[in-house]
């Protein structure tokens, strides 16, 4: 970086120590092109710049003057003021030399369609997290545009949330600063993730490189069935490919600025048959991997997406469901009636019910099979109750392995005419660890050993992970001390409605009574041992699926590191006292149940929840 504080500047110029003028997001987006990953080029608009507009066009004392009276928590006054304060800034002139370079920065990158985010950053407040808190635009085009992205994502500074944010935190709204990078999106031809190990078996020998034709969404919907190669990590060299056949594929839809619409076009009878990607950039893209792999320290589940033959790198993230030691492989000798991807391990068996829609979810009882073209998060609930489930489309990262990998059930995904060749209320045996479905009922004898209680002793308490209550007394008989994560997201996920819908139809106590009685299922099976309840951690989307989110959720172009945990208890707190009323209920009867407060970003909050 250059000692004068530039208002533009290129990713590869920035570094991890230029937080305070580029933000976590442009500083990320430094270290990844330095560290030689392809990642969409782009430049960023600096803190600097910023600052410069606050100052020359004289809205310092403006913006003052507005914030001086605010009661944050009075949300109809924060709303009002908020939208006053971006009015201001939206509609004040940026300095022509500052608007000119980002212009000229943008003719530079060649144009096309951009991402424009925020990221606000603050030099004196190294303990203060923004994430979540500010605008996003995507499919930006045009000089013209991409300024006034820029000056939209300043004014999301005062966003009625960050305006609550930084008063509760006790922050100086003027210390607070925004850069914003501007990155190339990716009109992808080709696109898929990437696992450093193989997510089904947690073998570290292997790289797992999944891939679609167009938009990699596609893959996490389910819709089509990724090709699937695997790749020898000591050598860098292709083990095996599954070329899958693909009948259309997901376009950007030209000219859908800040819209993400997308349309489906169909391909012909050479391009549905055509591997997806060249063996070639199989293999650059392996080693993009192991060189991501080796720069975290830590196994990546990474997404990519290929344009004019070059290959970039849209989002990396460390794996957090590796197991140390894979299950045993099962030899069986019998009537394969159907292949497809192994998406979760174990046998099962049982008798199949076909489900053509989730409206027919209540067929699936306990220890059906279910088997459908593809399962979406309406399907959940009959998920639970299956032994095991077969799809007809998907690959491995789709919601049916995701799923049930969570559960702990066998899945096999991709098995293309299941719902065809498949009758209800035949037996069948599903080996989710091999990939294959058989005719009848097998029993294999698990490799499984359980413990009787109290059998080993350890000094280190021996605590389950848990969120279903269908194996709640099964796990509860097993040699463990307790629980020490019970997740929320089920629960609330089973009461189906928006707690805030709830609350302002008067229905409160109804919420209340449903998660007490959820958590009693855990406490009561476990008691005396510690169940140690996570409270709710559903980020905004998920909060948005509910019966009446819509009303009360904004998107957030990163749910994962916005407005939740902590940060949405000292804001959301009718909803909270909501969840503490339950706690307090079951308390009554169960004194084993403890709490722990998810997502906490400072001590500061902390406190204050």
């Amino acid at each position: 970086m250059k000692s004068k504080p530039n208002f533009v500047v290129w990713f590869n110029e920035v570094t991890k120590k230029d937080i305070p003028l580029v933000g976590g997001k442009g500083a990320n987006l430094g270290e990844m092109t330095n560290a030689g990953i392809p990642v969409p080029p782009g430049f960023i608009v600096t803190a600097a710049a910023y600052f410069d507009f606050i100052e020359k066009a004289s809205l310092h004392d403006k913006i003052k003057t507005l914030l001086e009276p605010l009661d944050v928590h009075d949300s109809k006054q924060l709303q009002e003021i908020a939208l006053k304060v971006q009015k201001l800034i939206t509609e004040a002139k940026m300095p022509p030399e500052t608007a000119r370079a980002i212009e000229e920065a943008y003719v530079k990158m060649e144009k096309g369609l951009v991402a424009v985010r925020s990221s606000a950053t603050a030099e004196d407040l190294p303990e203060a997290s923004f994430a979540g808190q500010q605008a996003t635009f995507l499919n930006i085009q045009g000089e013209k545009d991409v300024v006034v992205a820029v000056q939209g994502c300043w004014a999301s500074l005062f966003g009625a949330r960050a305006i609550f944010y930084r008063q509760e935190q006790g922050f100086e709204h003027f210390k607070v600063g925004i850069a914003v990078p501007v990155q190339r999106m990716v009109q992808s031809e080709a696109a898929g993730v990437m696992f450093t190990v193989e997510p089904t078996t947690s073998d570290k020998g292997k790289l797992i490189i999944e891939a679609v034709l167009g938009l990699g969404e596609m893959i996490v919907s389910g819709d089509v069935t990724p090709d699937h190669y695997s790749i020898n990590k000591k050598d860098v060299k292709i083990l095996s490919k599954e070329i899958k056949k693909q009948e259309w594929k997901l376009v950007k839809q030209a000219g859908a600025h800040g819209k993400a619409d997308n349309i489906k076009i169909d391909l012909t009878k050479e391009e549905q048959a055509k591997q997806k990607i060249t063996d070639a950039e199989i293999i650059e893209l392996a080693k993009i991997g192991l060189t991501l792999e080796k720069h975290y320290d830590f196994p990546q589940d990474v997404e990519w997406a290929t344009e004019n033959g070059k290959i970039y790198i849209v989002q990396t993230r460390p794996i957090t469901t590796l197991k140390e030691t894979a299950g045993a492989a099962h030899d069986i000798d019998a009537t394969v009636l159907l292949s497809g991807a192994p998406a979760s391990p174990g046998v099962a068996w049982g008798p199949v019910k076909i489900v053509p829609d989730p409206s027919q979810i209540d067929k699936v009882l306990n220890g059906d099979i279910l088997v459908a073209e593809m399962t979406t998060p309406d399907f959940v609930p009959a998920m639970k109750r299956a032994a095991a489930i077969v799809t007809d489309r998907g690959g491995r990262t789709a919601h049916a392995a995701i799923v049930s990998r969570e559960l702990g059930i066998p899945c096999v995904v991709g098995c293309e005419k299941a719902t065809a060749i498949l009758k209800d209320g035949q037996i069948i045996t599903v080996d989710g660890g091999n990939g294959k479905v058989y005719q009848g009922k097998i029993e294999v004898k698990s490799d499984v050993i359980i413990r009787a209680r109290g059998e080993v002793k350890t000094k280190t308490k021996l605590l389950a992970n848990l969120a279903q209550p269908e194996i709640v007394d099964r796990v509860a008989k097993r040699d463990v001390d307790g629980i020490g994560l019970l997740r929320a997201e089920f629960m609330v996920a089973e009461i189906g409605e928006h707690p805030s819908a709830m609350i302002e139809e008067g229905r409160g106590q109804e919420f209340v009574d449903k998660l007490a009685a959820g958590l009693s299922t855990f406490t009561k099976a476990f008691h005396p041992r510690q169940v140690v309840y996570r409270t709710n951690d559903f980020k905004s989307n998920e909060y948005k699926a509910l019966k009446g989110g819509e009303k009360f959720e904004q998107d957030e172009e990163n749910p994962m590191i916005g407005y939740r945990g902590a940060s949405r208890y000292i804001s959301d707190i009718a909803t909270f006292k909501l969840e503490l009323a339950a706690i307090k209920k079951v308390r009554q009867t169960y004194d084993n149940l403890w709490v722990m407060i998810p997502f906490v970003r400072t001590v500061a909050e902390m406190e204050r929840t």
